[in-house]
């Protein structure tokens, strides 16, 4: 692989800027070590959840409980089956295996949005292998007693407790709906994570009119998406002090030199991956190359936050001159008073 492709996140030295992130295809083995053959820098594994935790700890609860107002003497049978629930098992295994089948780093992933007990099963992740643990804080905020301040409070306990479990680096996989983003960042850097992944895509419902019934509705992402993780990357790029992981609608080359423009450390990668497979990474970082050869580009960093917001030639394209100027800009294809 070029070395001229290195690049560094959460303390990793990784050989391409493309992680591949939590999806289906790096559930499984085989799929993983494509992966790793494509040149992919890092991977992420599929979220263990904070529901799956606490239903399976609840379930072991009451098994342990049968038969104790009958004779305490079943206590004995069952006090032994306390070890980590099932979810737990399956995920620990497959994180080893999937240490032992690429070279690459390997991310685990643990999704909630509370403090709790679960959060102690990161000790786990590392054990069996983590290179480093992404939190995936997934949560709509539905009830009106709920502040912002509280959301963000609680996001912050999670890093804290996540963060005094394990050794190894800890990132924050967001969703772009927070009133001030640049302030929230940084209370995250300040309780401990290594880094953010600009953004989540929160799947939206949609309603059935022949059955007139709610239904999830999954659709993949497109390179317009990119934008979202581009403008806020930009903003945030020198000004916070973590690594920044650019998420949503990375499909082809030409998107991973804009994120990596606006200050992207690494670039994360899924929907085009499903779409054309484990193998579309070795098409992208060709493309990568090539741009970098035909600027003068000899490695990643050079290019590396070039047009941030502190860098760009027009700093307000950032940020709401922008946009009067692309409404005022936009042509219709017609003349007034036709």
């Amino acid at each position: 692989m070029n070395p001229g492709l290195e690049t560094h996140y959460l303390g990793m030295r990784l050989r391409s800027p493309i992680v591949a992130s939590s999806s289906p295809l790096t559930g499984r083995l085989d799929t993983l070590r494509r992966l790793d053959d494509a040149g992919v820098g890092a991977v992420v594994l599929p979220s263990l959840f904070e529901e799956q935790i606490e239903r399976e700890e609840l379930l072991l609860e009451g098994l342990n409980a049968i038969g104790r107002e009958i004779s305490p003497e079943v206590t004995g049978y069952l006090d032994p089956f306390t070890g980590a629930p099932l979810a737990v098992d399956d995920y620990l295994r497959h994180l080893a295996a999937a240490k032992a089948a690429v070279g690459v780093p390997v991310i685990a992933s643990l999704n909630g949005h509370r403090p709790g007990g679960w959060t102690h099963y990161a000790r786990e992740l590392e054990a069996a292998g983590a290179d480093a643990i992404e939190l995936n804080t997934y949560f709509l905020a539905t009830d009106p007693g709920v502040s912002a301040e509280e959301i963000e409070r609680r996001t912050c306990d999670i890093v804290r407790e996540v963060g005094s479990e394990v050794g190894v680096p800890v990132s924050v996989k967001l969703g772009p709906w927070f009133s001030s983003l640049p302030h929230f960042v940084g209370r995250l850097a300040a309780a401990g994570a290594s880094g953010v992944v600009l953004f989540n895509r929160f799947y939206q419902p949609d309603i059935d009119l022949e059955e007139l019934d709610v239904v999830p509705s999954l659709v993949l992402s497109t390179s317009l998406e990119a934008r979202l993780a581009l403008r806020w990357i930009a903003i945030l790029q020198g000004r916070v002090h973590l690594d920044l992981a650019g998420a949503g609608g990375v499909h082809d080359a030409a998107d991973v030199v804009k994120l990596l423009l606006a200050g992207a450390d690494v670039v994360t990668m899924t929907s085009a991956l499903l779409l054309e497979g484990p193998e579309h990474v070795k098409t992208v970082l060709r493309g990568l190359q090539a741009w970098m050869h035909e600027r003068g580009y000899d490695n990643v960093s050079e290019l590396r936050g070039a047009l941030s917001q502190r860098s760009a030639p027009d700093p307000e394209a950032f940020e709401r001159a922008n946009y009067l100027k692309a409404l005022s800009g936009y042509s219709f294809g017609y003349r007034v008073g036709q």
